[in-house]
Formats: structure tokens, sequence, C-alpha cells
């Protein structure tokens, strides 16, 4: 992922913000003695982008890749609108207890930027609840020069959004977290629509970590900027989801990204094995490969 990429991440202040005061009243309306449900994958299953994950004659990227990690944020449609039959097959790859977090297609979000989508919002809405039970969160990216001056119309597709498919939102453009009054109504819809306040953690834009959840769902998108300070930087996100899950926190979504992905499995690897250590879970620790090299053994 190259949004949000710097020449020196050295010079950057990865400090997590102190939470937004709603966070934990918004935790505390929903806490429950439920089990904690934890997700982590990477973005993209593809061999080109994950070199050295796979093994010498993987015949199928997907089956291998899901017996390594419980989820995928799916990007593939993103850049094209899935059918079900797509969908169908790659549900039936991948084992009982695994989730999939589809991006909703950008005709819909860049494209058409949301002006009269009721039809591909209802195609995309279709498709993807084939997934059935492995089906996590869709989520909508709303392209960066998206302003607040749209607002009336994204919330016109939020509050015709289909019921039945939950949703996240991530908006990008600054003046979404730099006007509080814009940040407010905001983050009121999608607590009123129980939708996920998705966060964002990228070397130049600091602003997206807004820590402000409107639900008791954290969805993360985590990306490492190829450099020491990456686990530094994941185990600080551990310190803050063990406060979250104090406060009510029930499930976590979160996805390892890179500038440059061929070290996301690892990442994604250190911080599920951290996550077990914290909140003593069993998840899978994904197989490290003798090929699947990083910078931090050298």
């Amino acid at each position: 992922m190259q949004f949000g990429k710097v020449a020196d991440p050295g010079q950057i202040d990865f400090t997590l913000p102190k939470d937004a005061p709603e966070t934990a009243k918004v935790l505390a309306a929903h806490k429950t003695e439920d089990p904690f449900e934890v997700y982590v994958g990477c973005a993209k299953w593809n061999r080109s982008d994950l070199k050295g994950f796979y093994p010498r004659g993987t015949k199928d990227e997907l089956t291998y890749y899901a017996q390594q990690f419980n989820s995928i944020e799916l990007n593939a449609t993103f850049y094209k609108m899935p059918d079900w039959q797509q969908v169908e097959t790659w549900k039936n790859k991948t084992p009982e207890g695994f989730k999939f977090f589809p991006k909703l297609t950008d005709i819909i979000s860049h494209y058409k930027r949301l002006i009269d989508v009721k039809e591909p919002v209802e195609q995309f809405c279709n498709a993807v609840s084939a997934f059935e039970e492995k089906l996590g969160m869709a989520f909508l990216q709303l392209h960066d020069n998206f302003k607040p001056k749209d607002f009336e119309r994204l919330k016109g597709v939020l509050q015709d959004f289909p019921k039945g498919i939950p949703l996240g939102i991530e908006v990008r453009n600054e003046e979404w977290f730099a006007q509080k009054e814009v940040s407010k109504a905001f983050t009121g819809l999608l607590e009123s629509l129980q939708m996920a306040n998705i966060i964002v953690d990228t070397a130049g834009r600091r602003d997206m970590l807004h820590m402000r959840l409107t639900s008791p769902v954290a969805f993360v998108r985590y990306v490492g900027a190829n450099h020491p300070t990456d686990i530094d930087r994941l185990n600080d996100w551990v310190t803050r989801i063990k406060k979250w899950r104090k406060e009510g926190l029930q499930k976590l979504y979160f996805f390892v990204h890179q500038n440059v992905e061929k070290e996301s499995p690892l990442l994604a690897s250190h911080f599920i094995a951290e996550l077990n250590k914290a909140f003593k879970l069993s998840l899978a620790l994904p197989a490290k490969q003798a090929t699947q090299k990083s910078m931090f053994d050298e």
C-alpha cells in the first residue's frame, strides 16, 4: 500500500494518540461477557506480492493462505465487481472459521462517487452474501478527495445500505478529521447505524488515527513502513487493544499492509503471537518458510 508512504519513516512520531472521549462510552454501552473475537490477516493472497510466503509446489494460493490466517482483507472486490459464483469459489477454498472482509467496488466509491449507486450496492451485497457465515464485514473506502460537503450523499447511502451486510467506513480527506463539527456528525451517524469507523495507521497520515470507535468493533488497517519501527508500532497496538477490551471491545479486525507487501505475513505473525499472549488466545501462527526473509533478520 503506497497511501501514506514517506521518504524517511524514522522521522515520524508513531506514538498512538489518546482515545477520543466517546470511545470509552461506546464500549461501555456494549460491554458483555462474550468471548473476544479476533481476526488478523493480510490484504492480498497472491504470490507476486507475498514473496517467499508460499512453499514451493503450492497449487492454490488462497487455500494455503487460509490455512495460515483466519481472515483476509479482500481488495480484489474493489477492482472488479464480484459475482455470486466467484464468491462461492473463494468461500469453498477456505476452512471453517475463516472470514472475508471485502472492499466495496470502486464503481460505487470512486467512479460514481455514491451518486445513483443503489443498483451496484445491491449487486455487490447480493454477491458477498454468498460468503454466508464466512463474511466478516464489508467496507467502504472513500476517495481522498471525497469531502464533507457531500456528507448528505454519504448519509443517504449508509442509511439505505442493506442491513444484513455489516459495514465499516473509511474516510480519507483531511477535512473529515480537522473539523470538529464534521467529525461529530460523521461519527454520530456511524454510531446510530452501528457501523465501524475504520482506523488507518500509516506514516504520512497520522490524522487517520482518530481512535474514535463507533461500535464495539475495532477495524484497523495497519500500514508498515518496511522499517524497524514496525514491530514497536504493533506492540503499542496490543497495549491499546488491551485497554479497549477491558472497556468493552467485542471484536477486533486487524489487517497488516506494508509499502512493500513482502513482510506483511511476518508482521502479522508477530502481532498474532503478541495477541495470543495478551488475551490467552489460541490463534494459529503462520508457518515461516525458509525463503521468507525479513529485513529484521539481516
